[in-house]
């Protein structure tokens, strides 16, 4: 890497990290510190969302699958839309009503402190789980475009994200975002111009070239099996969205620091229209690339490092890098914040303390470099893998969320009962070969089904 890609790279980490202390220094409460106050804009909050959930894998894994197949994933986003529209209706309106910072207290209000403990215990597994995946992925194109050791790469970022997370909370976080979901866009574009540029105008016989490979198929009408069957595809994005953005507190988390209903709809709804036409940009890059480089054999989730690394400039690399780890800093941010901000409002009582939430937060930021560091790669693609760890616990998760709408005096007992068969069942669907898609979908059903029926015959007063 050159002298100039390395100073565009200290620039970008170091203003990153000044602009986040910065827009801090306003914090006073909790609700400052883990909502911004309430008053952030819903297009500063619809840009955070999506910066949040794409991250890195967008940038690694999206363009990789266009690359190798073609763009099936698009089928998914549809459904990311229906799920976000559901969610807006459904239980935008409770959040907001109850005044909650951790969204896991409406389930507490509902059905006490243990499933409340129990819904923020699995959101702590899942999210360091599976950011950790996120995070090992942007070691995977930094330790090949720069030649820097994972450890030191998982440092260098780490760090820097921590540092305007723990001092500027959630408002520096939303900022931030906003910044670095503009940068990493720019670097996709550069990817698709550079590629254009050496095609000599020929777009219309580049696209049906692309079209007669089959390198822009996005509905697949194969076996019900076929987790990429349309029907199951745009079925599971659906409920993969609905469980992502109204039970996952760091998703939900954005949208309630808007402070009004109306905008937060505007916020959650506009980030599922967003993240489609992102996802469309990046398969396109990802289409272009196996195009400009004639298809090679390249390792899985390296297509990206290996383009940038082989056919950019230098200075034009340095960007690419920034927006790389614009993408990563973006989702650790977000995780840090909402893992902080779980365990003060679900695990100690709200305790209303600023230094407390910065040692707190300064806690998960080590926790999740050093989970980054012991995860394997696996042989699927990096995205799917970690849209399947999450698959596992989103099920159970939206399952206690629906019982909770349904108003229904429900046993804390039966309740857990109920949400052990939910994630049961996905895991049993999980190594069974059975879609990944289907998780959440049935074990959802599971939890309300079995909850249900077990309050019908529990013996409350034996327990």
């Amino acid at each position: 890497m050159s002298s100039i890609d390395l100073i565009i790279i200290i620039v970008f980490l170091t203003f990153s990290a000044g602009i986040g202390i910065w827009l801090g220094r306003t914090n006073r409460t909790m609700s400052d510190y883990f909502l911004g106050g309430r008053d952030l804009s819903w297009p500063m909050v619809m840009l955070s969302i999506v910066a949040t959930e794409t991250s890195v894998l967008t940038f690694v894994s999206i363009p990789g699958l266009a690359y190798r197949e073609d763009w099936r994933f698009l089928s998914l986003a549809l459904g990311f839309i229906i799920g976000r529209v559901i969610v807006s209706f459904l239980l935008l309106g409770d959040y907001m009503q109850t005044g909650v910072i951790s969204i896991y207290e409406f389930l507490g209000k509902t059905f006490g402190k243990i499933v409340q403990r129990t819904a923020s215990g699995i959101f702590l597994i899942t999210r360091v789980l599976a950011d950790g995946v996120r995070f090992l992925a942007t070691a995977v194109i930094i330790q090949v475009v720069t030649g820097w050791s994972l450890p030191m790469s998982l440092i260098i970022i780490g760090s820097t994200t921590a540092i305007y997370t723990i001092f500027g909370g959630l408002r520096s976080i939303v900022w931030v975002d906003s910044f670095q979901f503009g940068l990493y866009l720019f670097s996709g574009v550069i990817v698709v111009g550079t590629c254009l540029s050496h095609i000599d105008g020929q777009y219309f016989m580049i696209f049906s070239s692309l079209i007669k490979e089959g390198k822009t198929q996005i509905f697949h009408f194969t076996q019900i099996t076929d987790p990429w069957m349309v029907g199951n595809a745009v079925f599971g994005g659906m409920f993969l969205s609905a469980a992502s953005h109204g039970t996952d507190h760091m998703m939900v988390q954005r949208v309630l620091s808007t402070g009004n209903l109306r905008a937060a709809r505007k916020a959650l709804i506009g980030s599922g229209f967003l993240v489609f036409f992102q996802f469309l940009f990046f398969l396109l890059a990802g289409s272009l690339m196996y195009l400009y480089m004639d298809g090679i054999n390249i390792q899985k989730d390296r297509e990206f490092a290996f383009f940038i690394t082989h056919h950019l400039p230098i200075g034009v690399r340095g960007v690419i890098i920034a927006g790389v780890l614009a993408a990563a800093m973006s989702t650790l941010s977000s995780s840090i914040n909402a893992l902080s901000s779980s365990t003060i409002m679900d695990w100690m009582q709200g305790t209303d303390s600023l230094k407390l939430a910065r040692i707190i937060s300064g806690f998960w930021a080590i926790i999740l470099i050093t989970v980054a560091m012991i995860i394997d790669e696996s042989d699927e693609a990096i995205v799917m893998v970690g849209l399947q760890i999450a698959s596992v616990t989103y099920g159970g998760l939206l399952g206690l969320f629906i019982l909770a709408k349904l108003k229904e005096r429900l046993y804390h007992v039966s309740v857990i009962i109920g949400l052990i068969a939910g994630m049961g069942t996905a895991i049993l669907i999980k190594f069974n070969d059975l879609p990944w898609v289907w998780m959440i979908p049935v074990s959802s059903a599971m939890v309300v089904g079995v909850t249900i029926i077990t309050d019908l015959f529990i013996d409350r007063e034996k327990i």
